[in-house]
């Protein structure tokens, strides 16, 4: 899913569908119930604090940065690339409603069209780890697709041998089938590239370091603010925890843009794109209606 945001800037800062602090409440919470009995017991023994010194915290606090604008910056391109192939997905079942268009009336095109429409239900189950077949049966009639380990990929296999039947018996040229398997190689890409993202995530071990660095560092932050802040180091330090949490949480979300996070790519929405456009394309005008954002939430 994905959040369309308002730019009301009283919405923007009241707004809790899409935000990540739902999700960080509580060690926010925690941190900054630490850092009330910290300045507690600081206002009671001065000189406990006296000598914690913030430079340390200063350079974990700059190195952490670099390594969590690296993370997120990893997992960000991660979400635009899954964006970038549902695109062409959606653009590759435009180009073969078009270039089957010669063959109108032919009972194969139908049935190619409707299996590319299955295709990507299919594809979005199958990246949700959801029921494919549940997801596809509305536009696959062949119970024979029903028990297969990738349905997606079979969908594409069946794509393939209608388009060559259509060659074989004269209703395509050797030139318009050529296109139509560009096209379906494309498909095939972009199935192949989705799941590259959603079978490979960041290496473990980099992101285990970055939590526990972050919390160890939020952990320690209101020992050195006790001194020097007073009572306003429980607010500086729910500030900074935000931040750093709310940076972490996000690098999760992104890691992986298939789930059902609300930060996640909106494949619902596309895959409807997809079903519009190949009944279109069949001459049907009882479309199903367009998803649309409720609480600026489309997904």
């Amino acid at each position: 899913m994905v959040v369309y945001p308002n730019h009301n800037w009283i919405v923007v800062l009241t707004t809790l569908k899409g935000a990540i602090l739902m999700r960080i409440a509580p060690r926010i919470l925690m941190i900054t119930l630490l850092a009330v009995v910290i300045v507690f017991v600081e206002k009671l023994y001065p000189d406990v604090f006296i000598n914690v010194s913030a430079t340390p915290l200063t350079l974990l606090g700059l190195s952490l940065s670099i390594f969590m604008s690296f993370r997120n910056s990893s997992c960000y391109e991660r979400w635009w690339e899954g964006r970038k192939m549902w695109g062409l997905i959606v653009i590759e079942a435009r180009a073969m409603g078009r270039e089957t268009v010669s063959i109108a009336g032919h009972p194969l095109r139908e049935e190619i069209m409707k299996l590319i429409c299955g295709f990507a239900h299919a594809l979005n189950a199958h990246l949700r780890r959801q029921d494919e077949w549940e997801a596809a049966k509305p536009w696959v009639a062949n119970k024979d697709f029903e028990y297969v380990d990738n349905l997606p990929d079979t969908l594409l296999n069946a794509i393939a041998k209608r388009f060559a039947m259509l060659q074989a018996e004269g209703a395509i040229s050797e030139l318009r089938y050529l296109e139509l398997e560009k096209r379906l190689r494309s498909l095939s890409e972009a199935h192949a590239n989705c799941e590259r993202i959603k079978n490979t995530p960041l290496p473990f071990p980099y992101t285990l370091m970055l939590h526990r660095t972050t919390f160890i560092f939020c952990l320690l932050l209101p020992f050195a603010m006790a001194q020097p802040l007073g009572w306003l180091a429980p607010f500086i330090t729910a500030v900074v925890s935000y931040t750093f949490f709310g940076l972490d949480a996000i690098g999760n979300e992104l890691e992986d843009p298939f789930g059902n996070d609300v930060n996640d790519l909106p494949t619902n929405a596309m895959v409807r794109v997809i079903e519009r456009d190949v009944l279109r394309s069949l001459g049907h005008e009882d479309l199903p209606p367009a998803l649309k954002p409720v609480d600026h939430v489309l997904s």
